[in-house]
């Protein structure tokens, strides 16, 4: 049930012009920010040939790619959580998912596998560029794929809370604006802490960006791994939780 749930969302994605709307437009940034990054690094390579432990193609172009990424995304996953179950109230099709033979687990889990898969999609199609310099030089392998996992996993923590606030209005604008405010406090939480204290390193652990950003350099660590897992695991059954109540109270 829960990949037949999976399936019906994913169409249904791709029958509205969202997202092929926004597939083309991400596609467009990020191929703009690619081309640059090569345009930079072929204006610094003399200098770089210089240095010792110089930083190579997959730390000048290939990470920034996914930092861009990952911010324009940040951006562009309220628009797609905010329809998940909010428009089904909206259209007041939520009674029927309610009525069907599924439990609120596999609804939630369903539409949450269905973007997943959505995302993978946009994922690959944006891993299409650091792969193409394969035919023209050699890339830190180890250090692209640390990058794209983080990516991936940024990305499934946005969805996560994206649906659990999807559950929380009838109204999907609003759930796309509270989503975006959610997610942009979360990604700066650190950004302005400079200082070594308790308390910023409570909240460095709490930012997205902080945890993304040990990967992006190749970091793989078990503590970033977990943060971003509980951080799913967490919102999904807050979503879970919310819609049974709901489904207790209709």
């Amino acid at each position: 049930m829960i990949m037949l749930i999976a399936r019906r969302e994913l169409r249904s994605l791709f029958s509205s012009p969202l997202a092929w709307v926004i597939l083309a437009v991400i596609q467009v940034i990020l191929a703009w920010s690619f081309f640059t990054s090569i345009d930079m690094f072929f204006s610094i390579q003399k200098d770089l040939s210089t240095l010792p432990n110089a930083p190579g193609v997959t730390d000048l172009v290939i990470s920034p790619l996914f930092e861009v990424a990952s911010i324009v995304l940040l951006m562009v996953i309220p628009l797609l959580t905010m329809r998940l179950i909010s428009e089904e109230k909206r259209n007041k099709t939520i009674s029927l998912l309610f009525s069907a033979p599924v439990s609120i687990s596999e609804i939630i889990i369903g539409k949450y596998v269905g973007l997943l898969l959505f995302l993978i999609i946009l994922l690959f199609m944006i891993m299409l560029m650091p792969l193409s310099l394969l035919m023209g030089t050699e890339l830190d392998l180890a250090k692209l794929f640390s990058g794209a996992l983080g990516l991936f996993l940024i990305l499934a923590a946005f969805s996560a809370a994206g649906l659990y606030l999807s559950t929380l209005t009838e109204n999907p604008m609003i759930a796309a604006i509270s989503t975006f405010g959610l997610l942009l406090l979360l990604w700066m939480l650190n950004i302005s802490n400079t200082s070594p204290t308790n308390d910023s390193n409570t909240l460095a652990y709490l930012s997205l960006h902080s945890h993304f950003t040990y990967l992006l350099r190749g970091i793989i660590n078990t503590r970033d791994i977990a943060y971003f897992l509980l951080f799913i695991a967490g919102f999904i059954i807050l979503a879970i939780r919310q819609l049974e109540t709901q489904r207790l109270q209709s």
